[in-house]
């Protein structure tokens, strides 16, 4: 039986390897620079800067879900912002994805919240695919800009 729930600190190990499974999936795995004890104390902080749930099957992790808050000035309501979703290989196209997804969007309709958003990665088609089934609209128009490390320290000390 599957089963969603919150995580706890007691579970960033847990959750840092999710993470380090989906940065090598999406062929990025030197990417990860966090470790265990910087999630579980993340997880601890009061409010914590991003929540997670864990799905499990039969009582053993098989897949997560990691998100925070974010705002619409337009729409004037907070949005909740899918940083990270990810299913083991062999619990795959078993309803995981979809059972983290709905408990998202549920905890989205119960914040009044008016978005709920998440990128992917152009050639993952398969997620593409999977999201437009459930209702996720692809927006084309909308690329993401980022500055990070030296770039962002740059730019912050002008």
């Amino acid at each position: 039986m599957l089963q969603i729930r919150a995580a706890t600190a007691d579970d960033a190990a847990c959750i840092l390897g999710f993470v380090r499974a989906l940065a090598e999936y999406e062929r990025a795995p030197d990417s990860v620079k966090v470790d265990g004890e910087t999630l579980a104390r993340q997880l601890r902080e009061q409010p914590p800067p991003f929540e997670c749930l864990i799905a499990e099957h039969q009582g053993a992790p098989v897949g997560f879900a990691l998100f925070f808050h974010t705002y619409s000035t337009w729409r004037g309501k907070r949005g909740i912002w899918l940083e990270d979703l990810f299913v083991l290989p062999d619990a795959r196209r078993h309803g995981v994805g979809t059972a983290l997804l709905r408990r998202v969007a549920a905890l989205a309709v119960e914040r009044d919240c008016a978005r709920f958003e998440w990128s992917v990665l152009d050639w993952n088609t398969l997620a593409i695919d999977f999201y437009g089934s459930l209702g996720a609209e692809v927006l084309p128009a909308w690329r993401i800009c980022r500055i990070a490390d030296t770039a962002l320290a740059r730019l912050g000390s002008r």
